[in-house]
């Protein structure tokens, strides 16, 4: 029988009302906030009647069109989240000058600059990468959906299910305090005994389980499911680049989730991996998370340049340049991004002949970087460029993008690397590239690939303002930490000392309240547009007159996105269509069976988060009743699946009559 103490131990663990942060009051009013917006959330859901549409048609679903919205959706949300960090160091790092230790402790500080890099990495530019990726290639290579449409709705609710466990630190508990990648020995039992490494461990953990079922689903499909002749060589480039970013994704991320299990051994059962004693080695650590973290970026950054190869054909009204190019150029940085990673710690004494290996290897990887920029460009040359909101996009990509990969260059030469790492030059360098690459890249596919997903174009007016107070905003908030750090300053520091700084951190601040600016006009530009979607649809079916297969279908596509299987002759399939004077069938449809929706995958991921908590807690009941639950709901998962959904010929033969008539009068 058990004691008192012994019961509450057994039942709670860690856990005590000391883990309620109620003495922070930003927690506490960031708490209030989230619980009356929930709630009235769930009253308007309630109100119009939306539950059960939202769980048969939406949550369950295994349509790759729909769980790439819900993957951009989860995407935007995480980027309030962290965002709203970006703003607390900011103006912490503003006022934090004479004496002023500022609003933030240190301890809180380090929290919220932690769970900055892990959230818009992890939970803001994968999800918005993959949502696109999911929404996008099935409809650009001729197929009905995925390879594996049940593994899709998984994965998207695992990493969802990754976002939440993070999300829970902020109010029970705490996050890491170890900076995004989490180093020992500072991670470690010794140094982070509380559970804000744990947090930081069954977050990704738990997100990367999706995310790698993600890449093997897209490669299976990119490789098995293209329609008759679209050849590697006749495939779009957007689906090149998710075909290359996929393949980093299964190769890299078992490496993240192999030394994040053994830093889980060194915490939990006293192993020593990565500590000094036993044979254990620190820098063995920093090698393996570096050997995923490079590939990482470039995760991020290839889909980028697929969309911005898509947008530059479509709005300078001519093929791609240099076609086969882009496609070799592709695959070498898919390749050169395994061999650089040790430039992420040039200082750390690996002696000058495997510096200058990696210093070199780094600057060769920017040569087909810059074979792309001027392929975009030479696309561009004597084309009739319409500057619509996707095209602003590239075209800030470019100038911001170019000026990121030189300071990189910058970073490849060891001895300048000495000098200027761990500085906010560094934090420039990073933040220029991955916002005028990446976050630029997915607002200028959201954009462009908008009408597709709901029948109509984005408000064009708050698009451009969302635009220029993003590209403004970004030079006031990351310009002055180049300065800072050419100046020897740390990134990290939450107070300083040489009042002959403040300025620039103002400057940095006043950048940040810009690009806050920026993310509320694509706000209301996705509220306006619903409000006028009338006025802004397009019955063309083809709003931007776009190049590739997706295009030949109706905006949005049916639930089977082709009726038949369509035959490419070219990698400009749709516009090589249309000047064939491509016709559709009016007759002769036959059923179609789609795979059956189910929530599976949504309680699965509710009972990983349940399996995280009590692993983070040390409630071992509850780990071991979340592990038997998750072993039960897949086995049932097993007799359930596979009864098809059947949609009618009736049914198809109207839906595609009417889609006929209009692409008729467009070709």
């Amino acid at each position: 029988m058990f004691s008192n103490p012994d019961l509450l131990k057994f039942v709670f663990g860690r856990l005590t009302l000391d883990a309620i942060p109620y003495h922070e009051p930003i927690l506490v009013v960031t708490f209030i906030g989230v619980v009356i917006g929930a709630i009235a959330v769930l009253g308007i859901i309630t109100y119009f009647k939306f539950w059960g549409p939202l769980w048969r048609d939406w949550i369950c679903s295994v349509d790759h069109k729909k769980i790439g919205i819900m993957y951009v959706i989860l995407a935007v949300i995480m980027l309030l989240r962290g965002f709203s960090d970006a703003i607390l160091m900011r103006i912490q790092q503003a006022i934090a000058f004479n004496g002023s230790e500022g609003y933030l402790p240190p301890h809180h500080y380090d929290q919220v600059f932690t769970a900055h890099g892990v959230i818009m990495i992890f939970f803001v530019a994968m999800p918005f990468v993959t949502g696109l990726m999911n929404f996008v290639v099935p409809l650009q290579i001729g197929a009905r959906d995925v390879s594996f449409p049940f593994l899709n709705n998984f994965s998207f609710w695992m990493t969802t299910a990754g976002a939440i466990i993070i999300m829970l630190s902020l109010f029970i508990g705490e996050f890491a305090q170890t900076g995004w990648l989490a180093y020992p020995p500072l991670s470690g039992a010794a140094y982070s005994p509380g559970v804000g490494v744990d947090y930081y461990i069954w977050g990704l953990q738990v997100a990367g389980v999706g995310t790698t079922l993600s890449g093997i689903n897209l490669i299976a499909t990119i490789v098995k499911m293209r329609a008759p002749g679209m050849t590697f060589m006749k495939m779009p480039v957007f689906t090149w680049t998710a075909l290359c970013t996929n393949v980093l994704i299964v190769a890299s991320f078992p490496i993240l989730t192999a030394t994040l299990a053994l830093l889980s051994l060194d915490r939990y059962a006293g192993t020593n991996f990565f500590t000094n004693d036993l044979g254990g080695n620190p820098m063995m650590y920093i090698n393996l998370i570096w050997i995923w973290g490079h590939p990482e970026v470039y995760i991020l950054v290839l889909p980028a340049f697929g969309i911005f190869s898509e947008v530059v054909a479509t709005f300078s009204g001519k093929r791609l340049f240099g076609y086969a190019s882009m496609v070799y150029a592709t695959c070498v940085i898919m390749i050169l991004s395994y061999i650089v990673w040790l430039h992420h710690f040039f200082t750390m004494g690996s002696g000058a002949s495997v510096n200058s290996f990696f210093g070199i290897t780094t600057m060769i990887i920017s040569i087909p970087t810059g074979a792309k920029i001027f392929n975009w460009l030479f696309t561009m040359y004597r084309g009739r460029i319409r500057f619509e909101v996707p095209m602003l996009w590239t075209v800030g990509f470019m100038v911001t993008f170019v000026i990121g990969g030189m300071t990189g260059v910058m970073l490849a030469v060891p001895p300048a690397d000495f000098v200027l790492h761990n500085s906010l030059f560094l934090i420039a360098h990073f933040h220029n590239v991955i916002i005028g690459g990446v976050l630029f890249g997915m607002f200028a596919g959201v954009n462009y690939w908008f009408p597709k997903a709901f029948g109509f174009k984005l408000d064009p007016f708050w698009g451009k303002m969302s635009f220029w107070f993003w590209q403004i905003g970004f030079w006031f908030a990351f310009m002055p930490l180049y300065v800072l750090g050419l100046m020897g300053v740390t990134r990290r520091v939450s107070q300083f000392e040489d009042p002959s700084l403040q300025i620039w951190f103002i400057i940095a601040a006043f950048g940040v309240g810009l690009i806050a600016l920026g993310i509320a006009a694509f706000l209301i530009q996705i509220v306006v547009s619903f409000m006028k979607r009338e006025e802004l649809r397009d019955d063309s079916g083809d709003p931007w007159d776009g190049r590739t297969l997706e295009w030949s279908t109706s905006s949005p596509p049916p639930d089977y996105n082709f009726a038949f299987t369509p035959v490419v002759h070219d990698h400009d399939s749709w516009y090589d269509m249309k000047n064939r004077g491509y016709a559709r069938p009016l007759e002769g449809f036959r059923p179609i069976h789609m795979p059956k929706n189910t929530g599976t995958g949504a309680i699965l991921s509710a009972i990983s988060v349940a399996l995280a908590f009590g692993l983070i807690w040390y409630m071992w009941w509850l780990v071991v009743v979340s592990f038997v639950a998750m072993l039960v709901v897949a086995i049932g998962h097993t007799f359930n699946y596979g009864r098809d959904f059947h949609i009618p010929a009736e049914e198809v033969t109207e839906t595609e009559g009417k889609r006929t008539a209009l692409l008729a009068e467009q070709v």
